[in-house]
């Protein structure tokens, strides 16, 4: 599997990408500049977390706008996997890849510790290697992280199976504390219609190994390697 990882201006997870691909896949990933029109063939496509041009206007906005977005776009239409998390989820909002919008925090305040998610459906390249319904430990990092769409659009995505994680305790409630952000129904990722472009708050790459203190984020990672083999 031969990744590309997107490195913009503000990006501080794309490195914490790039050693999680090389360590499940074997393989180097490519690092491509967001002033770059063009790259090389790949399998999938990684953007990754941090804060693109400083979080400037509104979160992703401004990456939205780079070169490589428009290279992006076209690849994801052809089917080419993409893979947004964090500030990468943002973005991908932002350029109409995916649906809703990522709004502030409800408590206005930035939110960094381990949640639990629950895996809604393992029929996705993006879950395969978990159980429908499994409760896995992910770390947030995150100050717009507020998953925000209309009643309408919320209840499409519900039955086009398009939510990927939702927020929940550790025995899989969707009680309120649970929820770190305010995101509307407990959304953490989701996908767009053909499930071949998901974005998720949560940070995988970063409880992807045990001397990180878990792996339950290797399995999004297995998932892709298992697909796109």
């Amino acid at each position: 599997m031969k990744a590309a990882v997107i490195v913009f201006p503000g990006s501080n997870c794309d490195r914490d990408v790039q050693v999680t691909l090389r360590q499940v896949s074997g393989v180097e990933p490519v690092m491509v500049w967001h002033k770059e029109s063009s790259f090389e063939n790949v399998d999938l496509i990684v953007l990754p977390g941090g804060f693109s041009y400083g979080d400037y206007l509104r979160s992703g906005a401004m990456a939205a706008k780079s070169n490589v977005m428009r290279e992006i776009a076209s690849r994801a239409s052809a089917g080419v996997p993409v893979l947004g998390i964090c500030n990468g989820f943002q973005v991908l909002t932002e350029t109409g890849l995916l649906p809703g919008v990522l709004m502030r925090n409800a408590d206005l305040k930035f939110v960094c510790r381990d949640v639990h998610l629950k895996v809604e459906s393992s029929q996705s390249l993006f879950t395969s290697a978990y159980e429908t319904g499994q409760v896995v430990r992910i770390p947030v990092a995150h100050h717009d992280g507020n998953y925000f769409a209309g009643d309408e659009e919320l209840d499409r995505l519900e039955d086009r199976g398009q939510i990927a994680f939702r927020y929940v305790d550790a025995v899989g409630e969707m009680e309120g504390s649970a929820n770190p952000n305010g995101s509307a129904r407990n959304i953490a990722g989701v996908y767009n219609e053909t499930k071949t472009v998901l974005g998720l708050m949560p940070h995988p790459e970063r409880l992807a190994d045990p001397q990180l203190g878990g792996t339950d984020g290797e399995g999004l990672f297995k998932s892709l390697l298992e697909s796109l083999s």
